[in-house]
């Protein structure tokens, strides 16, 4: 993985370098469990354009993907807290939360999320920071559940609807 070695990767090499190989789930994670995402998020200093490689390239969903110690990359993100991290955590939990509101038509939803994401964003304090992240998880997660359940309810009533 690219990733390992971002300080000295291009986005262009790391495109190249996803572009020339199948990619298939099980071929994203490594053997900690972490995804290119994990790996990027958990270095020092974050590359904003090798994440944008990422967004381009992977379905946005491996952001909700858990490494082996139980921890979503952007975790990892709120964990190693500097200015440069606030834009990419920004930039994450736009593609993974709020665009994904946005597709449900949850406007009322997403108004409300947004305003748990630019607390999250706009906190210094570490402890508060991370008590405002799981919060936002804790929505998200309720979100999911309501959506997964409207997906099975429509699923039923075709079938119903067809017998």
């Amino acid at each position: 993985m690219l990733c390992y070695f971002q300080t000295s990767t291009t986005d262009e090499e790391l495109r190249l370098c996803i572009e020339n190989h199948e990619v298939v789930e099980e071929s994203l994670v490594d053997t900690f469990g972490m995804t290119p995402h994990h790996v990027l998020f958990s270095a020092a200093e974050t590359c904003r354009e090798l994440l944008q490689v990422l967004f381009d390239k992977f379905p946005h969903y491996v952001l909700g993907w858990k490494d082996v110690n139980g921890k979503l990359a952007m975790e990892y993100l709120v964990s190693n807290w500097n200015r440069g991290n606030k834009t990419l955590l920004q930039m994450a939990l736009q593609c993974w939360m709020l665009s994904r509101l946005e597709s449900w038509g949850a406007t009322s939803s997403m108004v409300a999320m947004q305003s748990k994401v630019q607390a999250t964003l706009a906190e210094d304090d570490k402890e508060r920071r991370s008590t405002l992240w799981a919060e936002a998880k804790t929505e998200f997660a309720k979100y999911e559940i309501v959506e997964a359940t409207s997906i099975l309810e429509m699923a039923l009533w075709k079938g119903k609807i067809e017998y």
